[in-house]
């Protein structure tokens, strides 16, 4: 029998796979697909030598010096600020909202923090919050979610906001500054060989072993311990009926152009538009090339799962899931990432669940 074997060989998966190598344990790392790395996995264009991401764009992050120390283990990383810019009323404005957004749409003159603080103050509208739209009202007011977050969301959920959880519109940042940047972690940046060869790197142990096109089936794949990355619906044979997930369409598209595009992503939250966005592929590795590859961004229920749909149905559909992979840990049935965990993952937080499991199993 195997000692251990890993369903996924995404970033959850890869980083049990090694900390259990290393503590001298023999491990097999089944993955569905026909590549490592999850939904990270990227490659360059053989055309225009652009690094492209299959399954949408990644930047990493985190306020964790533990995950930060694993992950440069792997890899060499680029340091990277994330800017991105929303297309509105014919204007190309920061998100998260700024000082810059405020001023540029509503033509004003916020010169400093405690100018944009009042201004946040008067619009902002305070009741109690049930749901993301009113969570994104108290945070940016009634005009700034009806222009950038209200058909935005839902273009990306197929649900009105006031019918998602306020977690959503809870991770949307706003700053009283003119501080432009996406993300405010201690750490941001990119894999300087991509994602792929990071994986692949973490995945390189002489007690890993890596099985690709391969379904993971309980009455073949028996091992001491099994660590589950996948559905956890598909898990159970969706006992408690199917969690819903929202998935994405990408429309790629090769300009010989060398600027397509003022920021490597840019929103459009506008109804006129049927994508969510379109990412600007060689902005991030700063690649010199004649063309520029855009992916146009749209959303759907139908095809590979990327994130879990917030809502109290699927929530409480969950719970039940989870009171039963609680009860197989006493078999050694673990159960961890996005999709087994039913979590809006950042990549950190997908490394940091993994450690964190192999921590408790082993009292690190």
């Amino acid at each position: 029998m195997i000692e251990n074997i890993i369903v996924g060989a995404g970033l959850s998966g890869a980083t049990l796979a090694r900390k259990l190598a290393d503590e001298g344990e023999k491990v097999l790392v089944i993955e569905k697909r026909e590549h490592i790395g999850g939904n990270t996995y990227d490659y360059i264009d053989d055309k225009t030598g652009i690094r492209l991401s299959k399954y949408g764009a990644h930047i990493f992050h985190t306020n964790s010096d533990m995950v930060w120390e694993f992950v440069n283990k792997f890899s060499k990383w680029n340091l990277y600020e994330h800017k991105v810019l929303s297309y509105v009323n014919g204007k190309y404005v920061p998100v998260p909202v700024n000082i810059k957004t405020v001023n540029e749409l509503f033509d004003l003159k916020i010169k400093n923090k405690s100018e944009m603080q009042s201004w946040l103050k008067e619009n902002q509208v305070k009741n109690k919050i049930n749901n993301s739209k009113d969570s994104a009202l108290a945070r940016v007011g009634k005009e700034l979610y009806e222009l950038m977050f209200e058909n935005y969301t839902i273009k990306q959920w197929n649900l009105n906001p006031s019918e998602l959880e306020p977690s959503v519109l809870e991770r949307i940042p706003v700053r009283d500054t003119f501080n432009e940047r996406y993300f405010s972690d201690k750490y941001e940046a990119l894999p300087t060989n991509g994602y792929t060869e990071f994986v692949k790197n973490i995945l390189d142990h002489k007690n890993i072993t890596v099985e690709l096109n391969t379904e993971y089936n309980c009455n073949v794949h028996k091992s001491n311990k099994l660590f589950f990355t996948g559905k956890i619906d598909s898990y159970f044979a969706d006992k408690f009926g199917k969690l819903e997930y929202r998935s994405l369409n990408f429309n790629y598209k090769t300009y010989e152009v060398e600027d397509y595009q003022p920021a490597a992503v840019v929103n459009y939250p506008s109804l006129e538009y049927p994508y969510t966005r379109k990412i600007d592929y060689k902005k991030f590795y700063n690649t010199k090339s004649k063309y520029s590859i855009v992916a146009e961004e749209f959303s759907s229920s139908i095809g590979e799962e990327y994130y879990p749909v917030p809502t109290q149905k699927n929530r409480d559909t969950y719970s039940k899931y989870q009171a039963e992979a609680k009860k197989l840990e006493n078999k050694n049935i673990y159960f961890v990432g996005r999709l087994a965990e039913y979590k809006y993952f950042n990549m950190d937080q997908a490394i940091l669940s993994a450690l964190e499991l192999f921590n408790k199993i082993y009292k690190k």
